[in-house]
């Protein structure tokens, strides 16, 4: 049995909507966005400035840094600020990790968790038609802005995940389940989850 999910996502494929009600679902505690928040509140960053660092690419030493004593240390001066918000997203999500039943959206969490026992790493991609779709019923886009926004998160993701890991983002050698959800549907991805998570 599984009590850690972590699931990383394509923009507009609908993991987001996948771990919530996936969470809701198990009876599990969802960590995503709000991992960010509290992050920023324990740093002391100001609402305004949150938005120009959610899963932003943190400086060169951050990856060097991560593989050291020093990893995790938040306070270190010579730290940029997506530096440390990145090293505190980390400790949160190892103290969920520690607590258990939870399932986390985003953040590198399968890297960080990756030794975790009890861990299922899950990736949701869709077709960019499927996700082109989505994104404009779902944020108001039209077809241009969809297009645009596809390109722009998942490019900022890439390079996100380029910059904490050593993993190619999206590769699915690197998850246990790898799902289309354009295909399946959103109930289907929770249900073969949550089947999942209970074996």
């Amino acid at each position: 049995m599984y009590n850690i999910i972590t699931i990383e996502r394509k923009y507009a494929s609908g993991g987001n909507e996948i771990g919530k009600r996936l969470a809701e679902a198990l009876g599990y505690k969802l960590y995503d966005r709000n991992i960010l928040l509290q992050a920023a509140r324990n740093l002391e960053i100001p609402p305004y400035q949150i938005e120009g660092l959610d899963e932003c690419s943190p400086g060169g030493l951050l990856f060097n840094l991560s593989k050291t004593s020093l990893g995790g240390n938040s306070d270190n001066k010579n730290l940029s600020m997506a530096d440390k918000l990145f090293l505190e997203e980390e400790r949160i999500i190892e103290e969920a990790a520690e607590e258990g039943n939870c399932v986390i959206v985003g953040r590198a969490a399968a890297y960080i968790l990756r030794e975790k026992k009890n861990h299922l790493g899950v990736f949701i991609h869709a077709t960019d038609d499927k996700r082109l779709k989505r994104a404009m019923e779902k944020e108001g886009f039209n077809e241009t802005e969809a297009r645009n926004a596809l390109k722009k998160n998942d490019k900022r993701r890439s390079g996100f995940y380029r910059s904490v890991t050593d993993w190619e983002w999206g590769n699915p050698k690197y998850y246990e389940l790898y799902m289309n959800s354009g295909e399946l549907g959103m109930d289907l991805c929770i249900r073969l989850l949550a089947e999942t998570v209970k074996d």
